[in-house]
């Protein structure tokens, strides 16, 4: 298994990255939280997790452990392939992911490309103690906060702002202060729009 891949950065396009060590260029597949994180710089370091099929050796490079480790888990549930893994981490950086699945937010999930409801349920069952252990997230913080942040939203549909926009602004607010009650959290959310 190779781990990692240090070398100097000869292409970054946002599905790839092409780092030549010892004289060897490695075609690695990366997901757009990847390609935003790795600097322009020379010299780089990808961790990375090697995918063997009968047809192709396909290698895929994490810029962080964390961001790695969620790409393993995510390929462990059945219907997940590494090519919606990444897909998943592109759309979603590794604390959402997280986050997502722990306060069980099946919408969330399930508005990425190329996730049905069935496969988002499915990752949420078979994922959600594993995260919350892990990652030491707090269930029940997780799940006042998923309250807290639909009843937001429905709000702030209701006053006419869209909902992805809106979606996005929650999220924020609530990874910097997870204990914020209901009403700060709408007043902070219209500040922000």
């Amino acid at each position: 298994m190779i781990t990692h891949v240090k070398g100097k950065l000869v292409e970054k396009n946002p599905n790839f990255a092409v780092v030549e060590c010892n004289g060897i260029g490695y075609y690695i597949h990366i997901s757009l939280q990847t390609f935003s994180n790795i600097p322009d710089k020379e010299n780089i370091k990808l961790f990375t997790h090697l995918s063997i099929r009968d047809d192709a050796h396909i290698l895929y490079g994490f810029y962080d452990k964390t961001e790695r480790e969620i790409f393993k888990l995510l390929i462990s549930v059945s219907g997940v392939g590494p090519s919606t893994a990444i897909n998943m981490l592109s759309s979603m950086d590794s604390t959402e992911i997280q986050h997502a699945i722990a306060s069980e937010d099946v919408e969330k999930i399930r508005s990425i490309k190329g996730i049905g409801i069935k496969t988002a349920q499915r990752v949420i069952v078979d994922l959600k103690d594993k995260i919350i252990k892990t990652y030491d997230i707090s269930q029940d913080l997780s799940t006042s906060n998923n309250t807290i942040k639909n009843e937001a939203l429905s709000a702030l549909e209701v006053l006419g702002f869209a909902r992805k926009k809106v979606e996005k602004i929650i999220q924020v607010i609530l990874q910097d202060s997870p204990e914020i009650n209901l009403e700060e959290l709408i007043k902070k959310a219209l500040k922000n729009l």
